[in-house]
């Protein structure tokens, strides 16, 4: 099987003053279609720049990234801003939610970036509400939401244009006890119908929800292994 996400020796150097700091060294790493990974690490390690990286946010100073099968690592700022949109689903620990707009517009948003109709966009924003037990609270505002379920309007946004990957930024971050584990839990199950999940945690609990766990210490993998 080919794999989904394919790295080859990235590097992402900063320029500090006078100093170079290497935030990743020379990183090797496949992912494949249906995996869910966790990519664990303390603070300092490198795992926000990986994240960064795959999800198209930020380019590396050296290295390949290929996504399935496309070399991204050289594309423009428009080129990576439609690569995003189609085929990364966004889960940040801070929601990222328009206040002002209700659940239902929320969802719709990577929708109306891509051009699609409005009839459809409500539609599969609908869909992918249902699809994280939202169905009777589509029209309620952030504010009127608790955290567990704002944190699931954010990952029906980030299903709605049916990515390849879906990247989960510390989804829990945020969350008490029993919203978090409901939250990894609805992971858990996306990823039995199919989905491919790349979550950052720096909790060794959450990663072990994971299919597999790639640890990172200064910004190179110290180790993998299957749970």
């Amino acid at each position: 099987m080919e794999p989904l996400i394919r790295l080859i020796n990235i590097s992402r150097v900063y320029q500090v003053g006078e100093e170079q700091v290497f935030a990743l060294k020379n990183i090797s790493l496949n992912i494949y279609p249906n995996e869910f990974v966790a990519i664990m690490g303390p603070s300092g390690s490198g795992k926000s720049t990986l994240m960064n990286i795959i999800g198209c946010l930020d380019t590396p100073t050296s290295g390949e990234y290929y996504l399935k099968g496309e070399n991204v690592s050289d594309m423009d700022d428009n080129e990576l801003a439609e690569i995003r949109n189609k085929e990364i689903g966004f889960v940040f620990q801070m929601y990222n939610l328009l206040p002002r707009a209700n659940a239902l517009k929320n969802v719709e948003l990577p929708l109306v970036y891509a051009g699609v109709s409005k009839a459809q966009r409500i539609a599969k924003a609908r869909q992918a509400l249902i699809d994280v037990g939202l169905e009777d609270r589509m029209t309620h505002k952030p504010n009127e939401l608790s955290g567990g379920q704002r944190q699931r309007v954010a990952i029906a946004r980030a299903l709605v244009n049916q990515p390849s990957i879906i990247l989960a930024d510390e989804p829990t971050g945020n969350l008490d006890s029993k919203s978090g584990a409901e939250i990894l839990n609805l992971f858990h199950h996306l990823w039995e119908k199919g989905n491919t999940i790349v979550l950052v945690t720096h909790e060794k609990e959450i990663a072990q929800k994971a299919q597999r766990i790639i640890r990172l210490r200064d910004g190179l993998i110290e180790g993998e292994e299957y749970t």
